[in-house]
């Protein structure tokens, strides 16, 4: 033979394989058994293989079966080459079936107050560790503008808004509204409030438009009550708002679960009846393409499942 490599084709895989498996067991008959084919077939691939290598790598000067010196160095690297081969295999397996990757998501923050975004995220981590989450807190407007175009995989927002079209919209909580009062209001103690005592109030509301949010559920939620107060939309996040009410600037009505914010100066107070929920929904493409995003899309459906059966 020739001590150079054949211009022919080049070996693949299964020559790589073929040969390991005769070199483990030290038999053709053995080897032929182990990989599942004829004896011949796979002394024809492996006299095929020293062919395209240029050397032999069996000696078949005796009896006795050994490798030649070439065989042993190329032994050593076959099982390096198909190593990392099932290495590549596993990943892209892994990468198809979403278990790795890049997952970004979107949050308002009272959707983190709530619980509920870091009990979805560490449930996902539990299953999907490699599966990289980037959290960014966003308005939830501008969430929605960059799930569509692409910037965005995830959003937790809180509506009402207007999902756009090609968006789909799963509520995985909803909460009553409580009031939020400072801590010398003459409602300060009282429990539940009607929300028509609240009727001359100035209620506080997220400087956003009045369709969306919190200003269109403190809007229903008055009009649902027979009021019609002064809402002012000046209120940049909670903290602006809690600050606000701390110092009598007005009240505002906020999701059950911002009584974690316990602040000084402020008091959270149960609505009578109340009709107006608030939700947490979660936002995503309905037509996503990466396996990881749709990952984490069918774990939030199934969170919801089991949230239901659990209430």
């Amino acid at each position: 033979m020739s001590g150079k490599p054949s211009d022919g084709p080049s070996f693949e895989l299964r020559h790589l394989r073929y040969f390991v498996a005769v070199a483990e067991e030290r038999n053709f008959g053995r080897a032929a058994e182990r990989l599942g084919i004829a004896q011949p077939g796979l002394s024809q691939q492996i006299a095929s293989l020293e062919a395209l290598v240029g050397t032999r790598l069996l000696d078949r000067s005796k009896r006795l079966f050994r490798l030649a010196l070439p065989g042993q160095v190329f032994l050593a690297e076959a099982r390096k080459t198909l190593a990392q081969a099932d290495t590549a295999f596993a990943a892209v397996q892994r990468a198809a079936r979403g278990e790795t990757g890049r997952v970004s998501i979107g949050y308002v923050a009272s959707a983190a107050y709530s619980g509920v975004l870091t009990e979805v995220i560490s449930a996902f981590r539990d299953t999907h560790p490699e599966v990289e989450l980037v959290l960014i807190e966003m308005e939830m407007l501008r969430q929605l503008d960059h799930i569509v175009e692409g910037a965005l995989d995830f959003g937790f927002i809180r509506p009402p808004a207007p999902v756009p079209r090609g968006l789909e919209a799963l509520t995985v909580q909803s909460e009553p509204l409580v009031a939020l009062l400072p801590s010398g209001h003459r409602l300060a103690q009282a429990e539940p409030i009607a929300l028509r005592d609240l009727a001359a109030e100035t209620f506080i509301v997220p400087n956003q438009t009045a369709d969306v949010g919190f200003h269109r559920q403190t809007a229903q939620a008055c009009k649902d009550a027979g009021i019609n107060p002064t809402i002012q939309a000046n209120g940049r996040d909670f903290m602006t708002i809690a600050s606000m009410v701390t110092v009598g600037l007005g009240v505002a009505l906020v999701p059950r679960s911002m009584e974690c914010m316990q602040l000084p100066g402020i008091v959270y107070r149960p609505l009578a009846s109340p009709v107006t929920r608030s939700e947490i929904s979660a936002v995503f493409r309905r037509n996503e393409a990466a396996p990881a995003a749709n990952a984490f899309i069918t774990h939030c459906r199934a969170e919801v499942r089991r949230r239901e059966r659990s209430d």
